[in-house]
């Protein structure tokens, strides 16, 4: 993130900072308030669209427990069919165990009832306990049992969360690496990739674990309200009586903390942009050269300060909330003492039944809490992992969807004229178009320059005929066969782009050149000198094996001028029949210019290349020139056709080489 990005995602403050301190929930007046200011004196917090970083959060505040119970089955399908994709056998073992695991807490609850039989009958106690041994080794049997049935679950769960994981992580980087290009350029698309990226992509494995707890909660709870309906089913009202009011509470305790998170949103992605300022090298010299150190840090220290009155006023109604709950369990649980009570005095149960019966309910207590909280739980990552799913859906529906092989024609291997007709093309979201009927012909061993001011649609075009965007109308084909009509990788693999942004792959500098093809050394080598790279690499530690990220040990740092000749050098590496120059010397100085335009001069013998820049002096020799206003080609020829034409060619021209020849006034001394 560079510091002009960072610096714009803080602006206009005012507004949220008043907002958080009323304790409102960032909704939609956040959009809706027109940019107004929080009045004078007011610290500044920032401004953020809380539809990306929050609609699931205030989804979920605003779900009422009818909802949740609606929904439910679906979600505990749907991640029941994701868990058996992963891995069938430990979803398998996981559920079956978590099932035997409940049947024998059901047994031991029972078996307890003879133990207190035996231990409550007449008669001296070394008899008494002598005919409560057997059942007590019934209750320790099943006791041990239901332990290690749960602790296999819990080993089967264990293996089975990094295989959804890896699931869910593959299908969403298996969608962004082929979805359309220009899905890229659409904010939407960007915002639901940055949900589901983020919390949806986190939720999958939380969503199985808590469909596995809620499984969990329902056994145990079945088992004691079993239980308790084989000893009484007066017996049952006492278990629910008993356990709503932690239920309640706890559902309270957790609504109340994602409200909070919330109102959070702003202030926490406020402190991940401060932080990252303040800790990333890329960013140092430009902190310490306009001494931003005391600034920034007191206003990652205002963030603080509110977070921590935020986390710590929830910490306080959190915990008036358990104190009531636990009040009302403790009235609850009088009543139930008293009923059980009254039920023994009125001959309905006897001693060991109600001794049972205490345990049952305090085992189903914990079952229904657990069960609730599960449920909770399991709706709010639901919602979450939905945002994954419909982003993969979406990205799935944006994939090229062109012929598995290329057509009867074929791409051919290589060409004799590259035809572009009537092609217009406009960004996502945009206006105006980019390109508006783009009409013109690369032949074979040809250099062709498109030149034009910045926005006249040179970048977009270049992309066009590189097979990265698909036109909106018109056709770009290669000896009569539409690019439209053969698979994306087949364009790709006919075409080298040298761009003017490029990747810093944090890897070696052979891989940077390579891109994970194999290669010889030879055809390495050939690539490295043909771009100057072979200089950059001569000066590394380890030479081709270098790993070019100073993160890592070992790792070396490149200049900008150095990062571009490699660029150079995996243009050339990739041999491909048509080479697209995009600003390839943006990074470098004059003299380094001057040799890589020669370089791919020479390298371009008997090679088609496509050569843009600002440059002008670099087109001079080009075969033909394209020049480009408004998505339009508004002029076609060589060089000296261009300067007699004396059109707007010949005016950029003449204004770079009146710099260049402007000789600089002396002053007399």
């Amino acid at each position: 993130m560079s510091v002009r990005r960072a610096w714009s995602l803080l602006g206009g403050f005012r507004r949220a900072r008043l907002r958080l301190r009323r304790g409102d929930a960032a909704g939609p007046t956040a959009a809706e308030d027109g940019g107004q200011g929080g009045g004078q004196g007011q610290d500044d917090l920032p401004e953020v669209t809380v539809s990306l970083w929050a609609s699931r959060t205030r989804e979920l505040h605003e779900t009422g427990m009818r909802t949740i119970a609606r929904r439910l089955p679906s979600l505990i399908a749907q991640s029941t069919r994701l868990a058996w994709r992963a891995g069938r056998a430990d979803t398998l073992v996981t559920i079956s165990l978590n099932v035997a695991a409940g049947v024998f807490t059901a047994f031991g609850l029972l078996a307890t009832t003879g133990v207190l039989t035996a231990l409550f009958s007449a008669g001296p106690t070394p008899e008494r306990v002598r005919a409560a041994l057997p059942s007590l080794a019934l209750v320790a049997g099943a006791a041990a049992l239901r332990a290690g049935l749960q602790a296999a679950a819990g080993w089967a769960q264990a293996r089975l969360d990094p295989k959804v994981e890896r699931l869910v992580e593959l299908r969403l980087y298996e969608a962004t690496t082929a979805v359309e290009l220009a899905a890229l350029e659409n904010s939407e698309f960007l915002d639901d990739l940055k949900r589901a990226e983020g919390r949806g992509m986190r939720s999958a494995t939380m969503v199985v674990q808590h469909a596995v707890d809620v499984l969990t909660g329902v056994v145990g709870l079945l088992a004691a309200a079993g239980t308790l309906g084989i000893l009484h089913p007066l017996l049952l009202p006492l278990l629910l009586l008993t356990a709503l009011p932690e239920g309640w509470a706890s559902v309270r305790a957790a609504r109340m903390r994602y409200v909070m998170e919330l109102r959070m949103i702003g202030a926490l992605r406020r402190k991940w942009i401060l932080s990252d300022l303040m800790a990333d090298r890329r960013h140092a010299a430009e902190i310490r050269s306009f001494t931003m150190r005391g600034f920034l840090l007191g206003e990652y220290d205002k963030v603080a300060a509110y977070q921590r009155g935020v986390e710590l006023d929830l910490a306080r109604r959190q915990t008036i909330v358990r104190v009531f709950g636990d009040m009302m369990q403790g009235a609850a649980t009088g009543g139930v003492y008293a009923a059980l009570g009254l039920m023994l005095w009125a001959g309905a149960v006897p001693l060991a039944v109600a001794g049972t019966a205490v345990l049952a309910i305090r085992s189903g207590q914990t079952s229904l809490v657990n069960l609730v909280f599960a449920v909770n739980r399991c709706y709010e990552e639901g919602l979450y992992f939905g945002d994954y799913l419909d982003f993969c859906e979406e990205a799935e529906r944006r994939v090229p969807r062109r012929p598995a092989t290329p057509s009867p024609a074929g791409l051919p291997a290589d060409f004799g004229r590259i035809t572009v007709r009537d092609v217009r093309f406009t960004y996502p979201g945009a206006d105006d178009p980019s390109l508006n009927g783009i009409s013109m012909e690369i032949r074979r061993g040809e250099v062709v320059a498109l030149v034009g001011e910045n926005g006249s649609g040179k970048s977009t075009l270049a992309k066009i005929l590189a097979g990265l965007y698909d036109p909106d109308g018109g056709e770009v084909a290669w000896d009569g066969v539409a690019l439209n009509t053969v698979p994306p990788e087949a364009v790709w693999d006919h075409v080298a782009v040298i761009a003017q942004e490029y990747t810093h792959w944090p890897m070696t500098a052979r891989q940077n050149i390579t891109m994970g093809r194999a290669a010889t050394r030879e055809e390495l080598l050939a690539a490295a000198r043909a771009s100057g790279a072979d200089e950059v690499v001569d000066g590394l530690a380890h030479g081709y094996d270098t790993l070019l990220d100073r993160r890592f040990k070992g790792g070396a740092e490149l200049s900008g001028g150095q990062w571009q000749r490699l660029a150079v050098a995996r243009g050339f590496f990739r041999d491909a029949p048509l080479l697209i120059c995009d600003e390839p010397t943006a990074a470098l100085d004059a003299r380094a210019e001057h040799h890589l335009f020669e370089r791919i001069r020479t390298h371009a013998d008997g090679r088609t290349v496509l050569l843009i820049t600002h440059r002008l002096a670099s087109v001079r020799h080009a075969d033909r020139i394209y020049v480009l206003e408004g998505g339009r080609v508004i002029e076609e020829g060589d060089h000296a056709t261009l300067m007699a034409r004396n059109g707007l060619y010949a005016d950029l021209y003449g204004l770079q080489a009146a710099a260049y020849s402007a000789a600089p006034q002396r002053t007399q001394g």
